[in-house]
């Protein structure tokens, strides 16, 4: 009897202990919720305010203000640096993009006053326009022929190849020798430099030529390449040029000329 009392005594107990323990950890929940919306309610700081409007849509933020416009061209007017994705275009990418393209036209703008003038010449007659077509050497002897050859040279973004040539040429009508030493140093730092914006396409075993010609700089320092840069624009350049809408045109209106005279 006592152990049958004892037993329903202590199952009774455990119950009642459970049902309290349950009860006081549902009303702890029900505090910590309380102060968790009493904290939400409560007037966000400077820097939250900051944020918030960064990170809410404008729509959201002033209800009844027309949508913005869809697309790249209206997504990314207000966006922030906080945005890390390529998704938009972020008001910080497009200042970089803006100082790129302002860096682009500066360089673009300093290559072109670094342009040199072309060589002064006579216009070129219809018999010297045919004679070009018959060889390289022809067009490269006449001035004319030069300017027209280097017209072409610049559409192909290779006109340094015609300016390194031109250079070597000036070189070796020098006999003073400061002169050559100067004008050497000047065609090396301009066209051989692998720094140098205008460096021509040269083998290995040409630039070792060149540097040991540097030592004692001469009127001859640099005949390996100019053949090598020669060979160069005569197969890969010259064809073009036949083909180019510059000589036709010149050849056109040259023909056009002679027929009305």
């Amino acid at each position: 009897m006592w152990r049958q009392f004892l037993l329903y005594f202590r199952t009774h107990r455990y119950h009642v202990d459970n049902c309290q323990a349950k009860e006081t950890l549902q009303k702890e929940n029900e505090e910590d919720t309380k102060a968790a919306q009493q904290r939400f309610k409560q007037p966000m700081g400077p820097e939250r305010t900051e944020m918030h409007k960064r990170h809410v849509p404008a729509a959201q933020e002033t209800p009844g203000s027309a949508p913005a416009p869809s697309g790249a061209g209206g997504r990314g007017s207000n966006a922030c640096c906080f945005c890390w994705c390529c998704c938009c275009s972020c008001s910080c990418l497009t200042v970089r993009n803006q100082d790129e393209e302002r860096t682009r036209r500066t360089s673009h703008e300093l290559q072109a006053e670094g342009i040199p003038n072309c060589e002064e010449s006579p216009a070129p007659t219809l018999e010297e326009v045919n004679a070009w077509a018959q060889s390289f050497d022809k067009l490269m002897l006449t001035p004319a022929g030069r300017n027209a050859f280097r017209e072409f040279l610049r559409t192909e973004f290779s006109e340094e190849n015609m300016l390194f040539w031109m250079a070597c040429e000036e070189l070796k009508q020098e006999s003073n020798k400061s002169v050559i030493e100067e004008k050497a140093r000047l065609i090396y730092e301009d066209y051989i430099s692998i720094l140098s914006p205008k460096e021509v396409s040269l083998d290995s075993r040409v630039r070792e030529v060149i540097n040991r010609n540097m030592l004692e700089p001469s009127q001859h320092t640099f005949d390996d390449a100019q053949l090598q840069i020669y060979t160069l624009m005569h197969r890969d350049s010259y064809p073009r040029f036949m083909n180019s809408a510059i000589y036709k045109d010149l050849l056109r209106s040259l023909t056009e000329k002679s027929i009305e005279a």
